[in-house]
């Protein structure tokens, strides 16, 4: 709200100091500010709110150290999340940006849906929460809006230059360009790195390579909120390793906006793209906010709230950026989480076919149940999963050049 504003004091009056909102990294810097502030300052009230609702987590006895301890703890904390994104993001970018429109509105989506699973955990006193049906439904449904948007959408396109941008004793010559609306994405540690959907779907028909793109953006969407959603398991690991990703992903937007660094990269140029930095921006800040508060031993929890929402952002980022398949590297964390779970479950009831008892992988799933069982202090677990993130993260950019 405040960026066509300044742009407008700027263009018509010409008033000094409102020409500094043109600037992306001035404006993310704002943001992450403002998203800091918001869930720090406000975090305890909200917090306090959460506990006089009786709104606490209800623990399954796991036979975990320390579980018995968390009972009670206030929960839904995920909308100290929604917040640090929501209103940073609606003050400081364009919120005509078709981008940051899909960006609000998955923030909303699974963020309700997150609540209304917490609500009917808490108020109706049903552990078993929504029914993961209607989950699925409403995963499937922001699938299908983002991935309709991504491909169908006319301001969603790709800008291919011509002619190389270069500048020469100071000048920056213009560039030649067209812009192309073609469903693209980037393969990483290829040489020319470049997978065009339209052209690898092709074979099935062009009707059905955008229900096909479709499907894959549901998947995708899919995975990640569910991923991060099982990541949830002990203080500070789902919002830790959601700011790390999340700051590795503003990186990728701001080289992908800008027209001198994606070529120099040869990362591709999406027009307006870097107007996603200021999302990144207000994410990384409401996360690391939360950690003021959820950082062992926790003050209060998330809940689906904020792990369903945070996941599906994530994915929904790489998507807008074209980063998608950089998602299994980038998000490490929550594909060995995930994977964890689906191992011990199919080897257990396979196990149990062939021997008539199941047989386990590990000593509990998620990952980070294991190694809670294995005596080491969640605070410990939590570190060297932040410190694995920020490995994958450094690889992950590594694909700038790497190829």
């Amino acid at each position: 709200m405040l960026y066509p504003l300044f742009d407008y004091l700027n263009s018509a009056y010409d008033i000094p100091g409102t020409g500094v909102f043109r600037y992306i990294s001035f404006r993310a810097g704002m943001a992450a500010l403002f998203s800091l502030i918001i869930t720090i300052t406000f975090g305890h009230r909200i917090i306090n709110w959460i506990r006089n609702k009786q709104i606490g987590e209800t623990v399954r006895d796991l036979g975990l150290e320390g579980q018995a301890a968390k009972k009670g703890t206030p929960t839904m904390g995920g909308l100290m999340i929604m917040a640090g994104i929501i209103i940073p993001t609606l003050l400081f970018a364009n919120i005509n940006n078709v981008y940051i429109l899909l960006l609000l509105i998955t923030t909303i989506w699974l963020g309700t849906i997150g609540f209304v699973d917490d609500y009917i955990k808490v108020f109706k006193k049903n552990k078993d929460g929504l029914a993961g049906r209607f989950k699925i439904v409403g995963q499937i449904t922001i699938g299908v809006i983002v991935g309709a948007t991504l491909y169908f959408h006319e301001d969603v396109v790709i800008r291919e230059f011509t002619n190389p941008v270069s500048i020469e004793e100071g000048v920056v010559e213009t560039p030649a360009f067209k812009d192309v609306k073609v469903a693209k994405t980037t393969i990483p540690f290829v040489k020319n790195n470049e997978l065009n959907y339209e052209t690898f779907l092709g074979f099935m028909g062009e009707s059905i390579t955008p229900v096909l793109y479709i499907l894959l953006v549901i998947f995708i969407i899919t995975a990640v909120s569910n991923g991060a959603n099982i990541t949830d398991g002990i203080d500070g690991l789902a919002a830790g390793t959601s700011a790390i990703i999340g700051l590795t992903i503003a990186i990728f937007a701001y080289v992908s906006g800008n027209a001198i660094f994606s070529q120099y990269l040869n990362v591709m140029f999406i027009p307006n793209s870097g107007e996603l930095v200021i999302f990144c921006a207000a994410f990384v800040g409401a996360c690391v906010g939360f950690l003021w508060y959820n950082a062992f031993p926790a003050q209060v929890f998330m809940g689906d709230t904020g792990s369903l929402m945070l996941g599906g952002v994530i994915a929904v980022l790489s998507l807008t950026l074209r980063k998608e398949l950089l998602i299994p590297i980038l998000c490490g964390i929550f594909l060995v989480e995930n994977l964890s779970v689906i191992m011990q479950v199919s080897y257990f009831k396979y196990t149990k076919r062939k021997y008539g008892e199941g047989r386990r992988i590990f000593l509990m799933s998620p990952l980070h149940h294991h190694y809670q069982k294995k005596n080491i202090h969640e605070a410990k677990i939590v570190t060297r999963f932040w410190i694995t993130g920020i490995l994958l993260a450094i690889i992950t950019l590594a694909t700038l050049k790497l190829r």
